[in-house]
């Protein structure tokens, strides 16, 4: 299992790539990619992408190892070192990218404040409290059973696939 840092860096490098455009250093964007491909590796395969802890902070889940990561940790990705990753690593990260990474940061906030995992660490918080309840797996988990598994391989909906019969997928 790579380190969260690592997966960050394969998310820089993989939206640069998809999209031909620069990410821009933008932690709000990065923090909620995270926490989505957090949420789809738990759709797809039931199984965490990582082991970092998200916090209920005021605009959506963070991840605190990944807090000043441009200012501090950002080394951009090797494509020679992605051996580091698995092949369900670098799938997960690029549906990711293919899904939402044409949103801006304050979309996909506002995307994240409508997860339960989320509203639930908020809980007992004013709007303007900045908050740091930690958001479980599981919770994840139960989010996650609301996605509907998009393919970026193929361009459509696992659910459309004539064989799929709605069972955790094996990557």
């Amino acid at each position: 299992m790579a380190t969260v840092k690592e997966l960050a860096q394969y998310l820089v490098y993989s939206y640069e790539d998809r999209s031909g455009s620069k990410f821009q250093d933008s932690e709000l964007k990065l923090q909620k990619m995270m926490y989505l491909a957090q949420r789809e590796s738990l759709a797809f395969t039931d199984e965490p992408l990582f082991n970092d802890t998200f916090e209920g902070w005021k605009y959506g889940p963070v991840l605190p190892s990944l807090r000043y990561f441009f200012d501090e940790d950002y080394q951009p990705f090797d494509p020679k070192n992605e051996s580091n990753l698995t092949n369900k690593e670098i799938y997960i990260i690029d549906n990711v990218i293919a899904e939402y990474g044409k949103f801006e940061p304050w979309a996909l906030a506002e995307l994240t404040h409508n997860e339960l995992c989320w509203l639930k660490s908020r809980n007992g918080l004013d709007e303007s409290d900045i908050g740091w309840s930690p958001i479980s797996t599981d919770d994840i988990r139960e989010d996650a059973k609301k996605v509907r598994l998009y393919d970026h391989e193929y361009d459509m909906y696992v659910d459309e696939f004539e064989d799929f019969d709605d069972e955790v997928l094996q990557l």
